[in-house]
């Protein structure tokens, strides 16, 4: 598998002639702390073959709690890695325990110690809300731990139930208590009040960050940069209207890899594709919508459309415009899928 990432991203065209300046490398999907130091290495030294990478680029590495030691930190601290998305989920017990969690609470406390401990200042946690188990309650002393622990930036999902999975498989035979969508709508309003009265910017739907530490990675994605992925089922961006997705298989990808070929398919956005993928990722953010950047953007599309299309919104109190940006009120982020849909060309 290491071989085969490291060939294409050998074999892998370059969207420009020149090589691009990448700003973010990120290790995600799965959990790619559990390989070695020096296969990390080997991957990075073939992206910085392949690329121009800045010199303050950040670099994230996804882990698990129970993956974390000083040893370890250490070790990818010389390998180059300078920041870390926790999977820390929760810190409390029984919902670890409910959600078969590898780790347990002690586990993630320690976690967010030893990183700071080791140096690392730029980290994020992942929080999960809206599970069977979390009361308010529940969900305030979990706020109360990262205050404590000056964690600089969070990711909150809402527990969502996939198909064909162990939960919903116990939830179907009602070993399990489903998610209650009224509970995660009100701890989702929770969290954007306590957030950012404790210094936390609500910067994306599902992002907080103090001062200085949002995602730079991930505000790529919404910011509809040119982006690179590597890997099974991996996903590339050209910025403007090409999509490029890898084979998910891992035996498939392997053996095409060997074959010096690319597992991949791609697509072409049309038009209205790429507004409303802008539309779409531009909403999530706290910038909003910029509707001189759309008029610029997209001149084929009338920015009176967008507003007019907004304006029902903007009456119920779920959008605002002011000047000429347009975005989501704290009520217009409990739909905000949906309004980007009815704002949709």
């Amino acid at each position: 598998m290491l071989d085969s990432i490291v060939k294409e991203i050998a074999l892998t065209p370059l969207v420009h002639s020149a090589p691009e300046k990448i700003e973010t490398i990120y290790f995600g999907g799965g959990t790619p702390s559990i390989i070695t130091t020096d296969e990390l290495k080997k991957i990075l030294a073939a992206i910085y073959k392949k690329f121009t990478v800045v010199s303050n680029a950040e670099i994230t590495l996804e882990a698990n709690p129970d993956d974390i030691s000083h040893n370890s930190l250490l070790q990818w601290k010389q390998a180059g890695i300078n920041r870390f998305s926790l999977g820390v989920q929760s810190f409390d017990e029984d919902e670890l325990v409910w959600m078969n969690r590898a780790h347990n609470a002690t586990e993630s406390l320690q976690s967010i110690r030893m990183i700071q401990d080791t140096g690392f200042t730029n980290f994020s946690i992942d929080l999960i809300y809206g599970s069977p188990l979390q009361s308010n309650e529940r969900l305030l002393k979990n706020l109360d731990i990262i205050f404590n622990e000056s964690v600089p930036h969070i990711s909150c999902y809402a527990l969502t139930v996939e198909p064909k999975t162990a939960l919903d498989y116990m939830i179907r035979k009602k070993n399990s208590v489903d998610t209650d969508p009224a509970k995660q709508a009100s701890q989702f309003l929770l969290l954007m009040e306590k957030l950012p009265a404790n210094g936390y910017e609500h910067y994306e739907i599902s992002n907080y960050a103090r001062a200085g530490m949002r995602s730079k990675h991930n505000s790529s994605y919404w910011q509809g940069k040119i982006y690179y992925g590597f890997g099974p089922a991996a996903h590339s961006y050209d910025g403007r209207n090409r999509r490029q997705w890898n084979i998910a298989n891992n035996a498939l990808y392997i053996q095409a890899l060997q074959k010096d070929i690319i597992p991949a398919e791609s697509e072409l956005l049309t038009p209205d594709q790429e507004l409303n993928e802008y539309l779409m990722t531009a909403l999530r953010t706290i910038e909003g919508i910029d509707i001189q950047y759309m008029q610029t953007r997209f001149p084929a599309y009338d920015k009176k459309l967008i507003v007019d299309a907004a304006e029902k919104f903007i009456r119920s109190g779920k959008m605002k415009l002011e000047g000429y940006k347009l975005f989501l009120t704290n009520e217009g982020k409990l739909m905000a899928d949906g309004i980007a849909a009815d704002l949709f060309v």
